[in-house]
Protein backbone atom coordinates (compact mmCIF):
# COMPACT_ATOMS: atom_id res chain seq x y z
CA UNK A 1 0.00 0.00 0.00
CA UNK A 2 1.05 3.55 -0.66
CA UNK A 3 2.18 5.46 2.42
CA UNK A 4 1.55 9.18 2.02
CA UNK A 5 3.09 11.88 4.22
CA UNK A 6 1.23 15.18 4.01
CA UNK A 7 0.81 18.52 5.70
CA UNK A 8 -2.84 19.42 6.23
CA UNK A 9 -2.43 23.09 5.29
CA UNK A 10 -0.57 22.26 2.06
CA UNK A 11 -2.73 22.71 -1.05
CA UNK A 12 -0.45 20.45 -3.08
CA UNK A 13 -0.91 17.69 -0.50
CA UNK A 14 -4.68 18.10 -0.65
CA UNK A 15 -4.52 17.95 -4.45
CA UNK A 16 -2.53 14.70 -4.28
CA UNK A 17 -5.07 13.17 -1.88
CA UNK A 18 -7.92 14.14 -4.24
CA UNK A 19 -6.01 12.64 -7.17
CA UNK A 20 -5.40 9.35 -5.34
CA UNK A 21 -9.05 9.08 -4.33
CA UNK A 22 -10.25 9.92 -7.86
CA UNK A 23 -8.07 7.09 -9.20
CA UNK A 24 -9.13 4.62 -6.54
CA UNK A 25 -5.60 4.19 -5.22
CA UNK A 26 -5.60 3.11 -1.57
CA UNK A 27 -3.18 4.91 0.72
CA UNK A 28 -2.28 5.35 4.35
CA UNK A 29 -1.85 9.01 5.30
CA UNK A 30 0.58 10.32 7.94
CA UNK A 31 1.24 13.91 9.08
CA UNK A 32 4.72 14.73 7.80
CA UNK A 33 5.58 17.16 10.59
CA UNK A 34 4.59 14.86 13.44
CA UNK A 35 5.59 11.58 11.77
CA UNK A 36 8.37 12.20 9.25
CA UNK A 37 9.54 9.18 7.25
CA UNK A 38 12.12 7.07 9.06
CA UNK A 39 15.80 7.18 8.25
CA UNK A 40 15.53 3.76 6.60
CA UNK A 41 12.58 4.91 4.49
CA UNK A 42 14.54 7.97 3.41
CA UNK A 43 17.57 5.82 2.50
CA UNK A 44 15.36 3.63 0.30
CA UNK A 45 13.72 6.72 -1.19
CA UNK A 46 17.10 8.17 -2.07
CA UNK A 47 18.01 4.95 -3.89
CA UNK A 48 14.64 4.94 -5.69
CA UNK A 49 15.29 8.51 -6.83
CA UNK A 50 18.68 7.69 -8.28
CA UNK A 51 20.64 9.33 -5.49
CA UNK A 52 19.16 12.79 -6.11
CA UNK A 53 19.34 14.06 -2.53
CA UNK A 54 18.14 17.58 -3.28
CA UNK A 55 14.90 16.11 -4.73
CA UNK A 56 13.89 15.03 -1.22
CA UNK A 57 14.19 18.54 0.22
CA UNK A 58 11.50 21.20 0.40
CA UNK A 59 13.83 23.82 -1.02
CA UNK A 60 11.19 26.56 -0.86
CA UNK A 61 10.43 26.01 2.83
CA UNK A 62 11.27 28.35 5.68
CA UNK A 63 13.28 25.71 7.57
CA UNK A 64 15.44 25.03 4.51
CA UNK A 65 16.22 28.74 4.18
CA UNK A 66 16.67 29.31 7.93
CA UNK A 67 19.24 26.51 8.12
CA UNK A 68 21.11 27.83 5.08
CA UNK A 69 20.85 24.45 3.37
CA UNK A 70 21.21 25.91 -0.12
CA UNK A 71 24.89 26.40 0.67
CA UNK A 72 25.37 23.57 3.18
CA UNK A 73 23.64 20.69 1.38
CA UNK A 74 26.28 20.22 -1.36
CA UNK A 75 28.95 19.65 1.31
CA UNK A 76 26.87 17.31 3.47
CA UNK A 77 27.15 13.57 3.29
CA UNK A 78 24.00 11.69 2.28
CA UNK A 79 23.79 10.24 5.78
CA UNK A 80 23.95 13.70 7.41
CA UNK A 81 21.28 15.04 5.08
CA UNK A 82 18.98 12.05 5.56
CA UNK A 83 19.29 12.27 9.34
CA UNK A 84 18.32 15.93 9.15
CA UNK A 85 15.24 15.03 7.07
CA UNK A 86 14.25 12.21 9.43
CA UNK A 87 14.28 14.68 12.35
CA UNK A 88 12.44 17.53 10.64
CA UNK A 89 9.45 16.74 8.44
CA UNK A 90 9.27 20.40 7.39
CA UNK A 91 12.41 19.86 5.34
CA UNK A 92 10.92 17.06 3.24
CA UNK A 93 9.36 17.88 -0.11
CA UNK A 94 5.68 17.16 0.18
CA UNK A 95 3.60 15.28 -0.37
CA UNK A 96 6.01 12.41 0.14
CA UNK A 97 4.73 9.03 -1.03
CA UNK A 98 6.34 5.62 -0.83
CA UNK A 99 5.15 2.24 -2.08
CA UNK A 100 7.45 -0.23 -0.35
CA UNK A 101 6.46 -3.28 -2.40
CA UNK A 102 6.93 -1.57 -5.75
CA UNK A 103 9.96 0.53 -4.78
CA UNK A 104 8.26 3.77 -5.77
CA UNK A 105 9.04 7.10 -4.16
CA UNK A 106 7.33 10.35 -5.10
CA UNK A 107 8.24 13.72 -3.60
CA UNK A 108 6.04 16.63 -4.56
CA UNK A 109 2.92 16.24 -6.67
CA UNK A 110 2.78 16.29 -10.45
CA UNK A 111 -0.20 14.39 -11.83
CA UNK A 112 1.71 13.11 -14.88
CA UNK A 113 4.56 11.71 -12.77
CA UNK A 114 2.15 10.11 -10.30
CA UNK A 115 0.16 8.61 -13.20
CA UNK A 116 3.30 7.12 -14.74
CA UNK A 117 4.39 5.65 -11.41
CA UNK A 118 1.11 4.48 -9.93
CA UNK A 119 -1.31 3.68 -12.76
Amino acid sequence: MLVLHTYQKCSTCREAVRWLRAHGIPFEEHPIREEPPSLETLRRALADMGGQLRALFNTSGQDYRALGLKDKLPAMSADEALRLLACNGNLIKRPFARDYKRGITLAGFKAEAWSAALL
